[in-house]
């Protein structure tokens, strides 16, 4: 089975003023659900802004990634699958 990548915005009041502990118990509560859902889904990594973390994810399909959001707890506002990548080298010929 092929994953497929997504980008997951989640709207959490304040979660760029959380500390290092709240962080670190949000982590460790999502890779439990991982954990239940494997093989069907991959935390890659989240980008924590003021009010939103921007997590990539792989995973089976967006089903899988509500089920994540819904046995967490953590929202899943918006899923948008990537379809392509970009970087600088890109330009390159």
């Amino acid at each position: 089975m092929t994953l497929r990548r997504f980008i997951i915005e989640r709207e959490i009041p304040q979660v760029g003023s959380f500390e290092r502990e709240q962080l670190r118990a949000a982590a460790a509560r999502s890779n439990e659900v991982l954990a239940r859902l494997a093989p069907d889904i991959q935390w890659v990594e989240s980008y924590v802004a003021d009010n939103k973390t921007f997590c990539v994810y792989l995973a089976k399909d967006e089903e899988t990634i509500r089920r994540h959001a819904e046995i967490s707890g953590f929202p899943a506002t918006r899923i948008t699958e990537i379809r392509k990548m970009i970087d600088p080298t890109t330009a390159a010929s």
